[in-house]
């Protein structure tokens, strides 16, 4: 008799919290997250060696950029920073590691950028772009006696356009880069690939 009664509340509740939730009040949509897709090659898999250094006729630490598109960006997003790197580098016995690109001021109203884009500090629209080569995107270039190294493309999008122009060391460039865009950051999407050099 107990059981009964027990089960019988149990199934009022589950009446009333299903009626509250199919009636009454507006439902707030909830924003879709921001993303960062690479059409050259799927999140996590193996970069091709047309966008490394191991590519045909490629100078040491350079390389073509993949074409970039970016989605659901928030309100109020005034410009994007691109920030890549190789996990599997350390540098100078710190927790540093490698600079392959970093683009700043990408202006709000871009969402992508394309193959192979061009050398030079400043880029159109105001933006900037470094890297430990100089001012270019660096191609993965991981050693093929060794494993493969993880890059991951880092998206984000701000509140602000940053007052920082490009100095001749990358890596005093990208700590400046990444202290300003702190307290700035509306979204964030990352994206990565692997690679060694064929043997």
């Amino acid at each position: 008799m107990r059981l009964v009664s027990v089960a019988s509340m149990m199934l009022a509740l589950t009446v009333v919290v299903t009626a509250q939730n199919a009636g009454g009040g507006a439902q707030t949509a909830v924003p879709s997250a921001m993303t960062l897709t690479i059409p050259g090659f799927p999140d996590g898999g193996q970069i091709p060696v047309k966008f490394t250094q191991a590519a045909p006729g490629v100078p040491a630490g350079e390389g073509t950029s993949p074409a970039m598109q970016w989605a659901n960006a928030p309100a109020g997003t005034q410009s994007f920073v691109i920030h890549m790197h190789d996990l599997d580098v350390t540098r100078n016995k710190t927790s540093d590691d490698q600079v392959h690109w970093v683009v700043w001021n990408i202006p709000a109203s871009m969402a992508g950028l394309p193959e192979g884009v061009p050398k030079g500090s400043e880029m159109p629209g105001g933006s900037y772009q470094i890297s430990a080569t100089g001012p270019m995107y660096r191609g993965p270039g991981a050693p093929a006696a060794g494993p493969l190294h993880h890059y991951t493309i880092e998206l984000y999008a701000l509140d602000s356009k940053l007052d920082v122009k490009p100095t001749a060391d990358a890596f005093e460039t990208r700590a400046k880069v990444i202290q300003a865009i702190q307290g700035h950051i509306l979204a964030k999407a990352v994206y990565g690939g692997l690679f060694k050099r064929p043997q």
